[in-house]
């Protein structure tokens, strides 16, 4: 079996402790696009969005719209970095943490309270996990990446509010300098993160989760977020 925690030249490294303890070498805290290969998943199958089952491309769907918010944030943040805060980058990056607390937010319990728990057992079922005593599945990894995605918008925001009270000019221009690179640190962690669910945890789920699986996320995604989802057989 093509195990995706195990490294093709290490066969006791675990996939997910080479992730966790690359990040954490590395000085600075929010270096997201650590390891070089993060975005080259070995073994993965790409599976197309039309095989997918509605669960899935339901997710993927707020992706896409997750990206497209991500891409203007980083926009305006290089615009503010170059030119200078206004009124309308303001206002711009106002509306992103309003989507972020009303669609990110939920999109990620969700997944946590719903998806999550049936792709950890399938992945443990099938051999996809780490080798400590208490075996790691790449769910793990996402689930931290949702802490750590809220605790640097609350940094960024919070630097954003402070930058804006700040009445010596050198001190705000440094004070600026760096929410603008938290924000832009958030943009990476994001892409990666999305990136982790489209193009690795998500076609293992794809090919793991039973028709009776995705009938029981459906039924939960009704009861919980009022989401009707027409459920499918793979």
């Amino acid at each position: 079996m093509n195990n995706i925690f195990e490294n093709k030249d290490n066969k006791k490294t675990d996939y997910i402790k080479r992730f966790v303890e690359k990040d954490a070498a590395v000085e600075q805290v929010y270096s997201p696009m650590d390891p070089p290969g993060a975005y080259k998943p070995q073994g993965i199958e790409p599976v197309p969005y039309e095989y997918l089952h509605p669960v899935m491309q339901l997710f993927m769907n707020e992706h896409k719209t997750t990206l497209a918010q991500t891409d203007q944030l980083e926009q305006t943040l290089i615009q503010i970095k170059t030119e200078g805060i206004s009124r309308e980058k303001n206002k711009k990056l106002g509306e992103f943490f309003a989507y972020l607390d009303d669609k990110i937010v939920l999109h990620n319990l969700k997944e946590e309270r719903i998806l999550f728990p049936f792709i950890h057992d399938r992945m443990i079922d099938n051999g996809e996990h780490g080798t400590g005593p208490i075996p790691d599945t790449a769910v793990d990894m996402l689930e931290n990446d949702h802490i750590k995605i809220m605790e640097l918008s609350t940094l960024v925001f919070s630097l954003m509010g402070i930058t804006s009270r700040i009445t010596d000019p050198v001190s705000r221009a440094v004070l600026m300098d760096t929410a603008v690179e938290q924000g832009l640190s958030l943009v990476e962690l994001l892409r990666l993160h999305i990136f982790r669910e489209d193009n690795v945890v998500f076609p293992l789920a794809h090919k793991y989760l039973t028709e009776g699986d995705y009938e029981k996320i459906s039924n939960k995604m009704k009861k919980y977020f009022s989401i009707e989802l027409l459920v499918k057989a793979q």
